[in-house]
């Protein structure tokens, strides 16, 4: 047998002289003890990988356990209060369980509160199955989501590298944007761990082209772009661009995808078709929310001329942060400096890679993805839940630029000088960890120490106080629009305080021991000015204003 050397002349078999080796020195004799160095066990060789295995895995442990941490430490007290949206969520969860004939529009539509995806109502009962109906129970659910999307960020990410996968995952362990997301009980937290499940699912049929695998990604991007929130339902023009991308950069591997197009068509229009059907029956429902929030409805409202709310939702990697409570704290970036700095780096990588079908398919998804928050100008800008497509991808993207930077510190220094190899690269790893460290512990304390000021609009902490004074005092009446109402529903299920909304005539008021309401000026449509103005504020806002009012017949 013969071999090729590693100068690329082909060697016979047996044991080679040493290129140095003087050809005067005399060979060991027969029985001779010669002292030579040891062949390195193949075992050891194994040694630095396993280690670093090893590693990579305690690594992924720690972050995971941080990631809980952050998600689920006092969640039964911060948030305080509750959000209409929340309520909408936990209200319909407990219909499903426990009110006969309650269902789902085709089982998967809810027409109230707008409009909204089932699927996170239909795990949250399972969960009250066995719980109770809670609000705890409602966000324990959501932080188990924001759980697995890190562990699903890191799914993705190591399809890029074992430390690519571990650097995404930390970031969004500790990502104040997703921390937020995922303490609150609504769908949207549900939005990273889907969107990075359908990105493998895309990565897996590129890598093994055939009908099974196309099929499981057309099974799995239809349920992550319809069943899961709006951000996602772009999902289908992200595969649709991937594969005209790829059909002109790498016409070898498009014609092999080629032939799973219509067995990922049929899995996407066979899980779609109940939400085809909703979308169908009911067309103002479905389409009502988004035609609501675009910049295309005349009728929109937005807090931002549109050149500047488009200036802000790009500045929100490391400048401008969204103002609403709930998907924030403090206005702070999407993303600290540092980490858009690295972001960049990766997003350059991304750049060179553009022909590679992976790296492709993420740096398509980060324009295709910044569309929702751009299009909606409802609202604060930047509106971090209109970008949580974005989350799955943008792990990668910071992955890679880690990446880049600590190849670039063993390579070269920062004028393009030769690096100082693996010690330069050891402390560009620990720049890297440190300040992924830093910005979880700092995350953690901004949002752990809001004060109740913070919370006191974004969870209507109001409502909150207007139905605990009447569960103090039994037998009592709350007035509040319907959209308010779904919170006591909630708090008190199943035996919430009498309801009655602005305008609607209370006509026996003595029946009930005290009548509660947000302002003056709603008990006076249901009670009558000269009773009204008998009330007295039980509880005020942080600037001090009466926020709640109660009157007794």
């Amino acid at each position: 047998m013969t071999g090729a050397g590693s100068d690329g002349r082909i060697e016979e078999d047996g044991p080679a002289r040493p290129k140095n080796r003087p050809k005067n020195r005399p060979e060991a004799a027969p029985g001779r003890d010669v002292k030579q160095r040891p062949e390195p066990a193949p075992e050891r060789d194994a040694k630095p990988g396993s280690r670093r295995k090893w590693l990579a895995l305690g690594a992924l442990i720690a972050i995971v356990a941080v990631a809980a941490l952050l998600r689920f430490w006092d969640l039964a007290i911060n948030p305080a209060g509750i959000y209409g949206d929340e309520a909408a969520e936990g209200l319909d969860a407990a219909r499903l369980l426990h009110q006969p004939g309650f269902h789902a529009d085709f089982g998967v539509w809810f027409t109230s509160d707008g409009g909204r995806e089932a699927l996170f109502a239909y795990v949250v009962a399972a969960v009250y199955n066995f719980t109770g109906v809670t609000i705890l129970a409602l966000r324990a659910t959501a932080a188990a989501f924001g759980v697995a999307g890190v562990i699903g960020i890191w799914a993705l990410g190591r399809r890029f590298g074992e430390w690519v996968g571990i650097t995404a995952a930390a970031w969004a362990a500790g990502s104040l944007w997703l921390i937020c997301i995922s303490r609150d009980g609504m769908r949207n937290t549900i939005v990273p761990f889907f969107g990075a499940v359908a990105l493998i699912a895309l990565l897996r049929w590129a890598a093994r082209p055939g009908r099974g695998a196309a099929l499981i990604a057309g099974a799995v991007t239809s349920v992550a772009a319809l069943y899961t929130y709006q951000p996602l339902k772009l999902l289908p023009v992200l595969a649709v661009a991937w594969l005209l991308w790829l059909r002109r950069v790498d016409r070898e591997r498009y014609d092999q995808l080629r032939a799973g197009v219509v067995p990922f068509a049929i899995a996407f229009l066979v899980v779609a078709a109940p939400m085809i059907a909703v979308a169908i029956t009911d067309p103002t429902n479905y389409f009502g929310r988004a035609a609501e929030v675009s910049a295309l409805n005349p009728g929109v409202t937005s807090r931002d001329w549109i050149p500047t709310h488009i200036l802000k939702t790009i500045g929100m990697f490391g400048f401008f942060g969204d103002g609403n409570g709930r998907h924030n704290v403090s206005m702070l970036p999407l993303l600290p400096l540092p980490l858009a700095g690295l972001a960049a780096l990766g997003l350059r990588r991304l750049w060179r890679s553009r022909r590679d079908a992976a790296s492709s398919l993420i740096l398509l998804s980060l324009p295709i993805f910044m569309l929702p928050p751009l299009i909606a100008t409802e609202g604060w800008s930047p509106h971090f839940l209109r970008v949580l497509g974005l989350a799955a991808p943008l792990g990668v993207t910071i992955g890679l630029g880690a990446a880049e930077f600590v190849e670039w510190a063993r390579t070269r220094d920062f004028h393009g000088r030769p690096g100082r190899g693996r010690r330069a690269g050891g402390a560009a790893i620990a720049v890297v960890a440190l300040t992924l460290a830093l910005v979880a512990a700092w995350s953690g304390f901004v949002y752990l120490d809001r004060s109740a000021a913070d919370q006191y609009e974004p969870y209507r902490l109001d409502i909150v106080a207007a139905g605990q004074y009447a569960h103090d005092h039994p037998n009592s009446a709350v007035v509040m629009d319907s959209f308010s109402e779904m919170n006591l529903q909630l708090i008190y299920w199943p035996n919430p305080p009498a309801l009655f909304t602005p305008g609607e005539r209370i006509s026996n008021p003595t029946q009930y021991r005290t009548i509660v309401g947000l302002n003056q000026a709603d008990l006076a449509s249901c009670l009558g000015p000269e009773l009204a103005a008998r009330a007295v504020p039980i509880a005020w806002d942080p600037a001090r204003q009466p926020s709640v009012w109660a009157v007794t017949p």
